[in-house]
């Protein structure tokens, strides 16, 4: 009787840790972008700390030759990449104000006075304009103030270097941070805790080889076939696909609309080419890609990742989405566990 009070205190406990560490969380909200990213990389470099510690290392001069390594591999993918994609993305930026001229052109050419629906007259000429003024006014407040620019990139710098404090302090007390849970466990199901934390490091390993084997496909393809159809930016095409495909499900459909604009300042049959290109590549990689990469590492059925990331995205927006997957596979994971040892059965 006593060891049952005993063990009920213990998760008593356990759950109220548990909870504050919630509590925490949310309060840190604002910030969570920066210490989730930052666990990500110190989650990613474990085997490489490992290696190098079974060559001789200490574990912070580990830490710091994998930091700068990243930071090598880094600046030198800057230094190939931003050349190339510089000129064509100010060639983006400059095509912007013809397009929309273009585009007004067009519609000003469909009808010489203004559209009728229904009955009742539009103009669109003076729709545009009212539109852009006030477009005008809103970026002015937002963006004209010198001081809210500094502040912006103030705000952005501070939560790259809390990322790579918090990539830093989780790497370098990786080990001490699994034996603090553990030691939340009750002594019964400590065994259980290893075998749950191994599957999990393991399914989180997967997912995030998968997210980045995705989106490098994505903007690869997306890449080529802008530059087969013809179109001028390429490169900063592909970049821009790559980089929105990490957002779950959405990133491709995201990434499409600039090469789709391009396109349509070229000509309309190329934006229905890119268009076509891009829901083939998007709709390949994300019905039989996808589910073979992540397949081993999630195993959630399709109706649980929708309600996942529905979710994720009602609690932190795009950072949500990122992480809901992974929490929803997490509970998998501790659900198969359980369920057999508490109905003596399969899961």
């Amino acid at each position: 009787m006593k060891k049952r009070r005993r063990r009920y205190l213990q998760i008593a406990f356990g759950l109220a840790a548990l909870a504050v560490a919630v509590v925490v969380l949310y309060l840190l909200r604002d910030f969570l972008g920066a210490f989730v990213i930052g666990a990500a990389i110190a989650f990613l470099i474990q085997p490489g700390i490992a290696r190098l510690m079974d060559l001789g290392l200490p574990r912070i001069l580990a830490i710091v030759v994998i930091f700068i390594a990243i930071i090598a591999s880094l600046a030198g993918l800057v230094l190939l990449v931003v050349p190339l994609g510089v000129n064509e993305v100010s060639q983006l930026q400059e095509q912007a104000p013809a397009l929309a001229a273009a585009a007004q052109d067009r519609i000003n050419s469909l009808q010489g006075s203004p559209v009728e629906i229904f009955g009742f007259k539009v103009d669109l000429k003076d729709t545009t304009e009212t539109v852009n003024a006030h477009l005008k006014e809103y970026v002015l407040g937002q963006f004209g103030n010198a001081v809210s620019i500094g502040l912006t990139a103030l705000t952005t710098l501070l939560q790259l270097l809390l990322m790579f404090i918090v990539a830093f302090l989780l790497a370098l007390d990786a080990t001490a941070i699994k034996r603090v849970l553990r030691r939340f466990v009750p002594s019964d199901y400590r065994t259980d805790f290893d075998q749950i934390w191994r599957k999990i490091r393991k399914m989180l390993y997967a997912y995030m080889r998968g997210q980045l084997i995705i989106a490098a496909l994505i903007g690869i393809l997306s890449g080529i076939a802008c530059a087969v159809i013809g179109l001028e930016d390429p490169v900063a095409l592909g970049l821009v696909a790559g980089i929105t495909a990490l957002i779950p499900y959405l990133g491709p459909f995201v990434g499409a609309i600039p090469a789709i604009l391009v396109g349509l300042a070229a000509a309309p049959i190329k934006a229905l080419l890119v268009a076509l290109a891009y829901f083939v590549i998007s709709n390949v990689i994300l019905n039989f890609v996808y589910p073979k990469v992540m397949g081993d590492a999630v195993r959630l059925p399709p109706i649980l990742v929708i309600v996942a990331f529905i979710a994720g995205f009602s609690w932190a927006g795009i950072l949500g989405m990122f992480v809901a997957v992974p929490l929803a596979a997490t509970l998998r994971i501790l659900f198969d566990h359980i369920y057999p040892r508490l109905y003596e059965k399969p899961a």
